[in-house]
């Protein structure tokens, strides 16, 4: 019998090239998928390292462009035959509010948070079927909890949880399981990746510019503390190799237990509302 087959999506850094890592170090046969295949070399040379280099075949996939995933997916089913996991790990961060966003800014989130891991999810359903196999999507503690300057991308996020939630159940009676992994901060390039000025954005917002400043020096003690890529990952690889059928939503530490927690014994929502009103005041 050939190694089972997972494909993970944003494997160029952070939790995703982890992630590719841990699963063929599991034993899997891993496509590691990214937009923009020059950006390849640190999860060859990770791989190479770790000596899995055999089990990672890495591929070009844009979640946003459905032919890309249609292509991709094609691919990989004539290559292995098979698929028995998915991973929606692709993402982009945003920071911005409602009165300084472009209405094209907010849809260019949503494109690749949400819409995304859609489009990978409709193409693959019917191979993970084929092998009762699990989808996974990394969300973040921001698709429970809403965060100030964070709505384009928390909206995004509670979008992917709420349709994967519907689905779940509905999955599972045809043998699929469905997870939702919430990590919390996470020391990876993800931020960097924003491509925020701090100076310039405080400046550049008005009469919310003390407020983003606040927020910004929040978020950045935050991830002064940040859990490690391959911390998060580990629990991912959990969900998608291990043993037991997973549970619908998983943390990937004990911080993001304690603030998802926050919101989920929220009924009046007072408790989220006021812990977030510190960032930002």
């Amino acid at each position: 019998m050939s190694e089972p087959t997972v494909l993970i999506t944003g494997t160029s850094t952070g939790i995703g090239l982890e992630i590719a890592l841990g699963c063929a170090r599991a034993g899997w046969r891993t496509v590691a998928t990214m937009r923009d295949l020059g950006r390849a070399d640190a999860l060859r040379a990770a791989a190479d390292a770790a000596g899995v280099t055999d089990l990672i075949d890495v591929r070009r996939l844009d979640v946003a462009d459905q032919a890309s995933v249609a292509a991709c997916v094609a691919d990989v089913i004539d290559a292995y035959g098979r698929l028995d996991a998915v991973v929606n790990n692709a993402g982009a961060g945003h920071v911005g509010t409602l009165e300084l966003d472009r209405v094209d800014d907010v849809r260019r989130v949503m494109e690749t948070n949400f819409f995304g891991v859609l489009h990978v999810s409709r193409a693959t359903l019917a191979h993970l079927r084929a092998a009762r196999g699990r989808l996974v999507a990394v969300t973040s503690v921001g698709g429970v909890v809403g965060q100030p300057f964070n709505e384009a991308y928390c909206a995004a996020k509670f979008a992917v949880e709420g349709y994967l939630e519907s689905l779940a159940p509905l999955a599972a009676t045809l043998g699929v399981s469905v997870t939702v992994a919430e990590p919390g901060a996470v020391a990876s390039e993800f931020v960097a990746n924003i491509g925020l000025d701090r100076d310039a954005a405080v400046a550049a917002a008005g009469a919310y510019g003390p407020a983003l400043g606040a927020y910004l020096d929040t978020a950045a003690s935050s991830f002064a503390a940040a859990q490690s890529p391959a911390d998060a990952a580990a629990v991912v690889v959990d969900v998608v190799a291990g043993r037991a059928t997973p549970p619908f939503r998983v943390q990937t530490s004990e911080g993001a237990r304690r603030f998802v927690g926050v919101k989920l014994a929220d009924l009046d929502g007072s408790a989220v509302t006021g812990m977030t009103a510190t960032w930002v005041g």
